[in-house]
């Protein structure tokens, strides 16, 4: 800053400058001096702003949907801003709410402090500059948001606050921002989120309160299940206390508590409120923070005053209070009686003099009402009761809690075993190391290269002597635990599928991996770079085992580590891998993504053909027929036979092999709709979405009724598109029924809709008889029908629905309509159905059956992108049926699957005959 002499020879310079600029200049000084020095460059914003001297205007969204317009100058903080963003909107309960700014994917938060707006900006044109782009294009925008709750929030003080929040609460649930742990939760919040839409039936004003409730019970929920989405992040460093893995951490303030992460978000600690006894300041450098708590912790912050403002607060709120010594009074009722340790409810009805130092209290324990000596309890700062965890830990003295520490620590290194390293498997297996003549000349006493040892540089040999020269070796495990620093920039999974894609397809190459791995986790003092390197090892040992030289060290490595988070998961794994087939592609982006996030467990939404969907728990060795039988489990299906699960991309809809990993083949027809897209755009990055759907696919053994939850879930939403687009041949009679029994399903008992059914149309009967008869004549003849099947319930209108067409030759096929060239005698353009029975050949419009052929007729088939051909007969005298078609890839598989299953029951039956 400016010191108050230059200050005010400025001011007296500005009064001789122009007419237009004298004042305007020196209102900037002032409030450059009022509200401090900038850190970045003026932006584009504020240029302009110059040339015409006047307040530049910014618009900020609300979590209401509203964009609120309002001056700025150079200087404006973001504490102003959300000053003048309150006033405008009536929000009175303004503690917490925040200006944040976004760029691109990127949001951050301004605070409601001495943030200085236009620095933000400046960032942002600076980042749209770096990337080419041109500084008044950047594409920023302001929100104001909830950004933390106070400890004691009450939603009735002020009904704008608690609008805004729960705005921003649905606005977050749908682009994912919240989410909730149990399906049930976001039933119950959908539902009161539709009654705040759409009320009720009730008087205006008993719906007016009931919303404001509702409300303000999404806003609770919000507070207190996604607390760690509304806290302010700030980095800490400890001084003293227990011993952790690292000593820099993030410190996450909220309502709830103080939580402390490490640089991935992973929790280290979290301490509620009541377990914090003190706070204080000491200066080294700056203001920075002590917590004195109950397991003696030395932080080092930056908010000080936020952590003494909800200790104070919460203090001054409680009702609860421990006792920290033993009063005894029998003789006199005014005094209560307690012991030390006990709870003690605080009653402010101001009998006794707080001033004075007594306190009204009840004890817990004896139910006794009397005064309370202050300095004999501990006000405790929570507004719940406290556990008999916190209880008796406030009762010990500051050595007592010391001895449990010390204690603590002096099991755990007792406990500890030298960890195992490489070094013995290195005398046998591993090449000589390579003399590094710099090395040498700058020490002459150098210790010879550990090659079982970590190293800062790149390993540009195998370490396995059998490997050396290898070409196809990709060791890049440096790269990815951070050991040896890389210009250029990769993804975690570009680099997972160098290390792991060529040992995937050699064997030989698999121990190489390993050995890297644990070669660079070896005395490794880079705590970030050992979690990395136990992030591969899962990784690896997911996909395929060491060789039976290697596995017995590696065993041993991983069981000397034990403390690590993942070491009992890698060693199941590793056990795992030694009894199942190796992977056959590297890790697919939901593994790297689990690992990355130190979870070891993966789900998967599976999406099923009525539009529901489930998530389900999928391992890297679950294979398709597993997850297949786990889903049908969980359906409570009568049998897995005939599902299968399917993969849809932009391109395609792929059936899975049910003997594949469910990764490998995921990552399969990912990366070849991906290098399919990047021919097409010129090599640029390509990201692929995908969707796994669970079908039936092999119509066999299906009786309507006999399964139901087959019926509701799979057979009637598979089987309603074809019947509606006009595939069956069926009869006018059969199309009023089944009309009739489509109308009861959409509208159930609700007669009021019987006027729509000609708007409906296109949903009750199939497309191509639609002009059969009139819409009018379509509505009588389906409403009579439906008026015959009163009584009858939306399930046995889908069960009746699919009776009928159960009956039919075509229930159950898969239809293609296809070009074909070797039968001149056939239209040009034919539908093949595939089924249990074979290949049929139909008249797309007529519906003529033209051919038939069961599978044991069919002598080979193959397909491409282009085409579909089938030999019938034999292959020396067989018809060929050639036809043109982008579905040929479905109709091989579909062919194929049903073969198989007949060669699977003729298996079945001869390995029956036998046994018997």
């Amino acid at each position: 800053m400016i010191s108050l002499f230059l200050y005010r020879y400025l001011q007296s310079f500005l009064r001789f400058g122009p007419v237009g600029y004298a004042p305007y200049c020196a209102d900037r000084l002032r409030r450059t001096v009022a509200n401090g020095v900038r850190g970045e460059p003026p932006s584009w914003l504020e240029l302009q702003a110059t040339k015409s001297k006047k307040p530049m205007v910014i618009s900020v969204t609300m979590m209401d949907g509203r964009n609120i317009s309002m001056p700025v100058d150079s200087a404006s903080t973001s504490k102003e801003v959300c000053q003048m963003l309150s006033q405008k909107v009536k929000l009175q309960d303004t503690f917490g709410f925040s200006l944040y700014i976004a760029l691109y994917d990127k949001v951050w938060s301004l605070g409601s402090g001495r943030e200085h707006v236009m620095d933000s900006i400046s960032q942002c044109e600076q980042e749209v500059k770096k990337k080419g782009g041109q500084e008044q294009h950047a594409p920023w925008r302001l929100y104001f948001r909830k950004e933390i709750f106070a400890p004691w929030h009450d939603c009735s003080q002020d009904n704008v606050s608690t609008d805004l929040i729960y705005r921003q609460v649905i606005r977050g649930l749908k682009y994912g921002e919240y989410q909730c742990e149990k399906e049930e939760d976001y039933v119950a919040l959908v539902a009161k989120h539709f009654y705040v839409q759409f009320g009720s039936d009730m008087s205006v004003e008993n719906t007016r309160t009931v919303i404001k409730e509702l409300k303000a019970e999404v806003v609770d929920y919000a507070r207190q299940k996604w607390s760690m989405l509304f806290s302010k992040f700030f980095e800490v460093a400890k001084l003293s206390g227990p011993p952790l893995p690292k000593s820099k951490f993030i410190c996450a303030i909220n309502s709830m508590g103080i939580t402390f992460l490490d640089e991935r978000e992973k929790n280290l600690l979290v301490l509620s409120y009541p377990e914090l006894t003190g706070v204080n300041t000491i200066r080294w450098v700056g203001h920075q923070l002590m917590f004195d708590g109950l397991v003696s912790w030395c932080l080092v912050i930056h908010n000080y005053n936020l952590v003494a403002m909800f200790l104070a607060g919460l203090i001054q709120r409680s009702q609860y209070a421990v006792a920290l010594q033993e009063v005894n009074r029998p003789d006199d009722r005014t005094f209560l009686s307690f012991k030390k340790a006990e709870l003690i409810f605080l009653i402010k009805d101001d009998e006794f003099s707080v001033a004075r130092g007594w306190l009204k209290g009840k004890n817990e324990r004896t139910g006794e009402i009397g005064a309370v000596p202050a300095d004999a309890v501990l006000i405790l700062p929570t507004l719940t009761k406290p556990t008999n965890e916190v209880l008796s830990l406030i009762s010990l003295s500051p050595d007592q809690r010391k001895t449990i520490i010390d204690n603590t620590v002096k099991g755990t290194i007792t406990e500890r075993v030298a960890p195992s390293t490489l070094k013995d498997f290195s005398v046998e297996y591993f090449r000589q190391p390579i003399k590094d003549v710099n090395r040498q000349v700058i020490s002459k006493n150098a210790a010879p290269e550990k090659l079982w040892a970590n190293s800062r540089e790149p390993i540009r040999q195998p370490l396995l002597k059998r490997l050396v020269g290898n070409p196809d070796l990709s060791p890049l495990a440096c790269q990815y635990m951070g050991d040896y620093p890389t210009r250029q920039v990769q993804s975690p999974l570009e680099l997972t599928d160098q290390i792991f894609g060529p040992p995937a397809e050699n064997e030989e190459l698999r121990d190489e991996i390993y050995c890297q791995i644990m070669k660079q986790m070896t005395s490794n003092n880079n705590r970030y770079s050992v979690e990395q390197g136990w992030q591969l090892l899962w990784l690896c040992c997911g996909l395929f085992p060491p060789s039976n030289s290697l596995v017995k060290h590696a065993q041993r490595f991983i069981e000397t580590r034990k403390r690590e988070p993942l070491a009992t998961e890698c060693l199941q794994r590793l056990q795992a891998a030694r009894r199942m087939e190796p992977r056959k592609l590297p890790p697919h982006q939901v593994e790297v993504d689990a690992i990355q996030q130190d979870s070891t467990q993966i789900f998967h939404k599976i999406y099923f053909p009525n539009d529901t969907q489930e998530i389900f728990e999928v391992a890297t060795n679950t294979k398709i027929k597993d997850l297949v039988h786990t889903i049908a489990n969980k359906l409570m299906l009568s049998s897995a036979d005939g599902f299968s699960l399917f993969v849809k991309t932009p391109d395609k809809v792929l059936s899975l092999n049910e003997t594949d990993y469910i990764f490998d083949s995921l990552r399969q027809i990912t990366d070849w709709s991906r290098r399919a897209k990047r021919v097409n755009q010129a090599g640029s990055p390509v990201n692929v979405s995908y969707t796994v759907y669970f079908m039936r696919k092999l119509w066999f053994s299906i009786v309507p009724g006999r399964d139901v939850e087959a019926d509701l879930i799979f057979h009637y939403p598979q089987e309603l598109p074809k019947y509606l687009r006009g595939y069956h041949r069926c009869t006018k009679e059969e199309m009023v029924i089944l009309g009739a029994l489509l109308f009861r399903v959409k509208v159930d008992n609700d007669k009021t809709q019987f006027p729509m059914i000609p708007r409906m149309l296109k949903d009750l009967v199939p497309n191509d008889q639609l002009k059969a008869m009139s819409a009018d004549e379509w509505k009588k003849h389906i409403f009579a029908e439906y008026n015959k099947q009163a009584g009858t319930t939306v399930e046995q209108a889908v069960i009746g629905f699919l009776k009928i067409i159960y009956k039919w030759p075509t229930f159950g096929c898969a239809f293609f309509d296809v070009k074909q060239t070797s039968e001149p005698n056939f239209p040009d353009i034919v539908r093949i159905a595939i089924s249990k029975q074979g290949i049929t050949i139909i008249h797309p419009k007529t519906k003529d059956i033209l051919a038939v052929h069961p599978y044991n007729k069919i002598a080979n088939w193959c397909s491409g992108s282009t085409y579909f051909h089938m030999t019938v007969g034999n292959l020396v005298r067989g018809n060929k049926i050639l036809c043109e078609t982008s579905l040929g890839y479905k109709m091989d598989d579909l062919l194929t699957s049903y073969v198989n299953m007949y060669l699977n029951e003729k298996r079945g039956q001869r390995r029956n005959q036998h046994f018997d």
